[in-house]
């Protein structure tokens, strides 16, 4: 007896977090992707620096959830797993996507200056969306991870060089190797992609003050 593989499209409820006031004052809007067992409505607080009355965060939260823990308890999101890779990355891609019509063309803050981070897991999500969607970005964040290796960068050179790519990473990153920080910059480098490093005196976490670099730096442009 065979066993056929098939596949059905559905309707899911899918939730993202949102700090600030949208108004017309809006200049400049954050979307923020959390890093593996994590949670937007927990990751977006992080943030909270960026806003003002000219700044929205949002915070989309991954499609798959699970406890962190056994069987109860404590419940976080992951992007993605490998399996069915390809259905969930084109899953999240449009999801994103969709988040990011109605924030900002629905919201009618086209205008506005968009930036995108990703922290950890988040930073590959970020570099698919952004490779292989429709939303229009201005800079690209990638804070605790770098770009993943099925985002060609010969082929998106024009793309990486036409945003601002900043990689952010500290220097006692349990998840991250000084070796692999070395053969991410020689990638870079190798394929013409233009990028600003920025280290920090940490592990694998946001932290404030760097953040708050960031953030200042995008208000002065």
């Amino acid at each position: 007896m065979n066993i056929n593989q098939k596949y059905i499209k559905v309707e899911k409820n899918a939730r993202y977090f949102v700090l600030g006031a949208p108004s017309e004052k809006i200049k400049s809007v954050w979307f923020v992707l959390h890093g593996y067992g994590q949670l937007a409505e927990d990751f977006i607080k992080y943030f909270k620096l960026a806003v003002n009355e000219s700044a929205l965060v949002v915070a989309p939260e991954a499609l798959n959830r699970f406890y962190l823990k056994g069987f109860g308890g404590k419940t976080g999101a992951t992007w993605m797993t490998k399996e069915e890779r390809e259905k969930e990355i084109n899953d999240y891609v449009n999801y994103l996507d969709s988040i990011y019509d109605e924030v900002i063309k629905y919201g009618l803050f086209t205008p506005a200056k968009v930036t995108v981070l990703g922290f950890s897991q988040g930073t590959a999500t970020a570099c698919r969306w952004i490779a292989n969607g429709k939303s229009k970005v201005n800079r690209l964040i990638l804070w605790g991870g770098g770009i993943p290796h099925d985002v060609e960068l010969r082929s998106s050179e024009k793309l990486l060089n036409s945003i601002r790519l900043e990689i952010v990473v500290g220097d006692k990153d349990e998840f991250i190797s000084k070796d692999q920080i070395k053969k991410e910059i020689n990638r870079l480098e190798e394929n013409k992609i233009n990028y600003k490093l920025h280290k920090f005196n940490g592990g694998h976490e946001i932290k404030a003050e760097i953040l708050q670099q960031l953030v200042n730096k995008n208000k002065r442009r």
